[in-house]
């Protein structure tokens, strides 16, 4: 067992610098699509083609610019660590949320990989807890590192007695 303290603290690890391309990606896809709501409409429409276009304009405009800032920001504050005690992460932009999930408490170990996860090679653990602020969740790690870790917290776990509630 580790010597260290269970407290809440910075964690040491970065997400997987490829997490930059994934959030990009899913960015300016969001940006896309809610930018064509209001111009498609306008290519239509013509007595209000002004304003649809000006509103495809600015949300078109604010979806470039969160998606230039944000997934660099996210990388930055998104770090995890498991130790033999805790999992340890930090998460958010604008909202940034740092957890403390001790073994005793995680019920289960999910990982997920979507669509545009695949293409980049990334996976995201999911770790649920006994807790009412809701499961944990490391995202934009290398498919192999999350296998790893997923099946690191289940052995983990499985080690602790108790029914983690």
């Amino acid at each position: 067992m580790s010597t260290d303290a269970l407290r809440l603290r910075p964690p040491h690890h970065r997400v997987d610098r490829r997490a930059v391309w994934w959030w990009t990606t899913r960015s300016l896809l969001v940006t896309v699509v809610l930018t064509a709501v209001p111009v498609v409409p306008a290519l239509i429409w013509e007595p209000v083609r002004f304003w649809f276009l000006l509103a495809g304009g600015v949300i078109g405009g604010v979806g470039l610019l969160i998606t230039v800032v944000m997934p660099l920001w996210r990388f930055r504050v998104h770090r995890w660590e498991v130790t033999d005690t805790a999992v340890y992460t930090s998460s958010g932009w604008l909202w940034q949320e740092w957890r403390v999930a001790p073994m005793s408490r995680i019920q289960t170990v999910d990982t997920a990989r979507g669509p545009l996860q695949r293409a980049f090679g990334l996976s995201s653990v999911t770790v649920t807890t006994a807790s009412a602020a809701g499961p944990i969740e490391i995202a934009g790690l290398a498919h192999g590192l999350a296998t790893e870790v997923a099946d690191r917290l289940t052995d983990s776990t499985q080690a602790i007695p108790g029914d983690a509630t």
